[in-house]
């Protein structure tokens, strides 16, 4: 049974509404819109410096030199020397390869820190993340990385995913290194999690907030309040529960040092209870997963 194809309402956005009406053509994907005023609106009246690689015939760039102050630097990337007649608009065109280091150097060398940087080029995997990865030092705090069309993470024919290497588990790595920020994994920093405070996922769109005044080494702190102990559940579950109902059978029994570390060793290493667990899990991962 097909299901009803839900399209996006874009009727209050701006962005949709500047790009509409944008003298120069250019293509989206309709969920994009919602996103874009949701992570731009604090650029909004700022003069800011925005980049967008992938010019295409410059409807976008029309858009952003719109929607953000008219003092905004609007840079467009492309491969395509053609995209050098762009300049007669008004934005600054640089042309190059975005796989290329020595081509993130030059520009940032020229260029500058920027804001924003909004990644709509090639889509291959080595292109998006040569553009994260060559981009994040130059990015202002509070800046952003925005990586478009991401489900290509997800297709064969043109792109030769699922892939180890595909952008989708490059970001995975990020997720990983951001969590290494807390103390009781190592309290770890490197090039990406002393940058990257968080990553957000939308529909074919990674959004990278760099902010390195946020990007500390996270310890665990107790307030100073006093309140009755009450045992917590959450990593135990199965152990407390068998021991009341031991206390309630046997007694003085269930206090019982070696009778504790028996209990401990079943509930903690016993392969049926992660199984169990596993069991459950499967499940759930399974139902999301008949879908994709």
């Amino acid at each position: 049974m097909n299901k009803k194809i839900k399209t996006v309402s874009n009727q209050n956005s701006e962005i949709y509404e500047l790009f509409m009406n944008s003298e120069r053509h250019s293509s989206k994907w309709s969920g994009y819109f919602q996103v874009y005023d949701q992570i731009f609106e604090k650029f909004k009246n700022k003069k800011i410096t925005f980049v967008e690689v992938g010019t295409g015939n410059g409807g976008s760039l029309s858009v952003w030199k719109k929607y953000f102050s008219k003092d905004s630097r609007i840079i467009g990337i492309d491969f395509n020397p053609e995209a050098k007649k762009l300049e007669n608009y008004g934005f600054e065109i640089y042309i190059g390869n975005q796989t290329k280091k020595d081509f993130w150097d030059s520009f940032y060398n020229k260029v500058g820190k920027v804001d924003i940087i909004l990644d709509d080029g090639g889509h291959k995997n080595l292109q998006q993340v040569s553009t994260v990865h060559y981009s994040l030092p130059y990015i202002k705090d509070e800046g952003l990385i925005v990586v478009e069309d991401t489900h290509t993470s997800f297709m064969k024919k043109e792109f030769g995913n699922p892939s180890r290497y595909s952008f989708i588990n490059f970001c995975n790595l990020v997720v990983s290194s951001i969590h290494k920020r807390c103390n009781i994994l190592g309290g770890k920093l490197n090039s990406y999690s002393e940058k990257i405070f968080s990553v957000v996922f939308y529909e074919s769109i990674v959004v990278f907030n760099i902010n390195k005044n946020k990007c500390k080494i996270s310890e665990s702190v107790q307030n100073n309040a006093t309140s009755e102990f009450i045992v917590d559940f959450r990593n135990n579950e199965y152990f407390y529960k068998t021991k009341k109902i031991m206390n309630t059978r046997f007694g003085l029994l269930s206090n019982n040092k070696l009778f504790k570390k028996i209990l401990r060793k079943i509930f903690y290493k016993n392969f049926l209870f992660k199984l169990y667990e596993n069991v459950k899990l499967k499940k759930i991962f399974n139902e999301i997963k008949k879908d994709i």
